[in-house]
């Protein structure tokens, strides 16, 4: 039995977008150790909203936060959790705005009291480990929509997080640049929550699946999320797909 607090920690979470009737989220309780988790649901069921919640960038109506055993309640308490909390955008556009890749990765650990010299070498080593070496000047918009998505993810794992939110990481992904993805995120063994519309990808990276119906998360079978490998009717490669 784990002991320690769960790394987060959500309890009767609720949240209507003003001049709703009917509350989108009603009264969330969910918390996380070290679990690698997918959420899916449809499109307008609340998911992203729940991290734009969790990162402080939405306000819940009603609920708490709390983050390893301490409740998030003001600024500087949300400045804390997104120093632990590394939250991958769906749009990459929306999460990079430096010239070049090393400027944008470089930003972080700056912002959290590393020397230029320091994020320097962090940033470097970050693109290492994620395959993108000789990317360090490259320009951030110029960037394949693939390119990006990795770019910004090394954004926030350049700040060392203890738990990643990734927004669904795998739209318009090409299937060497998803897979790529997989591999990088089996590697990091962080706990994560992903949402995701993709079950092969959810199936290859989280251990646990919950989804998101009528306001609430309700956590599914574990035999639910699973590979299954076939021949694809139009060609003799192998693929997965999920059921």
């Amino acid at each position: 039995m784990n002991m320690n607090p769960p790394l987060l920690e959500l309890h009767n979470i609720s949240y209507s977008y003003p001049g709703q009737k009917n509350p989108l989220l009603k009264e969330i309780n969910f918390h996380v150790h070290k679990e690698q988790i997918g959420i899916i649901g449809p499109n307008g069921s609340g998911k992203t909203t729940l991290f734009q919640i969790i990162m402080g960038l939405l306000k819940a109506d009603d609920g708490q936060i709390v983050l390893q055993g301490t409740e998030i309640k003001t600024e500087k308490d949300f400045f804390m959790l997104r120093r632990k909390l590394g939250f991958l955008f769906q749009d990459s556009d929306d999460q990079l705005f430096s010239p070049t890749v090393l400027e944008d990765i470089a930003f972080g650990p700056l912002n959290h009291g590393a020397t230029p010299q320091e994020a320097r070498d962090i940033s470097i080593r970050t693109l290492e480990k994620l395959g993108l070496k000789g990317f360090e000047d490259r320009i951030t918009h110029r960037l394949s929509g693939g390119e990006k998505k990795l770019v910004a993810l090394a954004t926030i794992l350049s700040m060392e997080p203890e738990m990643l939110l990734l927004d669904e990481p795998s739209n318009n992904l090409d299937p060497a640049t998803r897979e790529r993805l997989i591999k990088i995120l089996r590697e990091q063994k962080l706990a994560h929550i992903i949402i995701s519309h993709d079950l092969d990808f959810l199936a290859s990276t989280c251990n646990q699946l919950y989804t998101m119906q009528d306001g609430q998360l309700i956590r599914c079978e574990e035999k639910q999320i699973h590979n299954h490998e076939h021949i694809h009717p139009y060609g003799n490669q192998p693929h997965l797909h999920g059921i």
